[in-house]
């Protein structure tokens, strides 16, 4: 076997110090550290390349959150404008109806509360100071018959839709301009019927019965309701919700104590058990003037008005007319 001799001489005294080291041990020592250099540079050079894709990866993290929130805000203002568009639209729909102009009619109102109409146990009373009703209050009556993007979706997929939805938008926002200055053209001669006609709620309250086919609370039996029930607090003030002519002020049957108002162009509003009557017959009243207080008087499970729309002599929904 080859040897490498290695020989140490510290001065001329001391003994040389030899050491023999085999050839193949030599090798391979150079070898390992040759793979031990080449190993640190490859370390080395990943280290550094993954500190820049990580300055990188923070740069396009921070750049992916402003574009969600870009997406996020366009996204909203995608909501804002539909929901105006709807509520043109519905507004067009009733500005229709009370016209008498072609059109149907939504429905809606921000100073009364849905109340699920199922709950028939008779109330004592409804508080105003609450945020709905205790169960089972619900005050109706009035049973006359009438005279009905998700979290999994990629960025692009996002956009693609936001611009599809936004076309939609504008060519929905063009048709319904188109259609509203048609509609302006036909109310050129209607301002006095729209100054007559029932556009405000009478009253505040919670809607615990709508216009329509429902349960009566007195039979149990299916029967159509001719108007709407607002309940209220005992006392609560209803307003007249247009111009118009008292044509009736006493008890009306089941309705107790009620008021008729005559607006004009075949349209009257009844107003049923209530409490008081602050107006007499033949006395003109205005919009938003105190016409009479909610009670409980004639057929009546507790204190709420019933409030009826008729056009010609037929009931109508009363939601049809409120501009809210």
């Amino acid at each position: 076997m080859e040897f490498y001799t290695l020989i140490w001489v510290r001065d001329q005294r001391s003994r040389p110090i030899q050491i023999s080291i085999p050839k193949r041990r030599v090798q391979r020592a150079a070898i390992a550290a040759g793979l031990v250099v080449v190993l640190s540079l490859v370390l080395a050079w990943d280290y550094w390349r993954l500190r820049a894709d990580n300055v990188e990866l923070a740069d396009l993290r921070i750049e992916a959150l402003g574009q969600r929130e870009k997406i996020a805000v366009f996204q909203s203002r995608l909501a804002q404008v539909d929901e105006q568009i709807n509520k043109v639209t519905d507004l067009e729909r009733k500005v229709r109806i009370i016209a008498n102009l072609p059109g149907t009619a939504g429905i809606g109102g921000g100073d009364v509360t849905e109340l699920a109409p199922e709950a028939v146990g008779p109330p004592v009373g409804v508080p105003v100071d609450r945020p709905q009703p205790p169960g089972g209050q619900t005050g109706q009556g009035g049973d006359e018959p009438p005279s009905l993007l998700g979290d999994d979706e990629s960025g692009i997929d996002v956009l693609e839709f936001l611009g599809t939805r936004a076309v939609d938008l504008v060519g929905g926002a063009g048709q319904r301009a188109d259609s509203l200055e048609i509609l302006l053209e036909q109310l050129a001669d209607k301002r006095q019927r729209l100054v007559s006609m029932p556009s405000i709620w009478p009253a505040k309250g919670w809607l615990t019965s709508r216009f329509g086919p429902r349960v009566s609370p007195f039979t149990g039996r299916r029967q159509v309701h001719g108007g709407i029930d607002i309940a209220a607090a005992s006392g609560t003030s209803v307003y007249a919700p247009a111009r118009g002519r008292v044509v009736f002020a006493g008890r009306k049957g089941p309705l107790g104590k009620a008021l008729v108002l005559d607006h004009g162009f075949g349209v009257k509003t009844v107003y049923g058990h209530a409490k008081e009557i602050h107006v007499d017959t033949g006395e003109t009243v205005e919009r938003g003037q105190e016409i009479a207080s909610i009670g409980s008087t004639g057929r009546s499970t507790g204190p709420h008005l019933h409030y009826v729309v008729e056009v010609s002599g037929k009931a109508r929904n009363p939601l049809d007319y409120i501009f809210d």
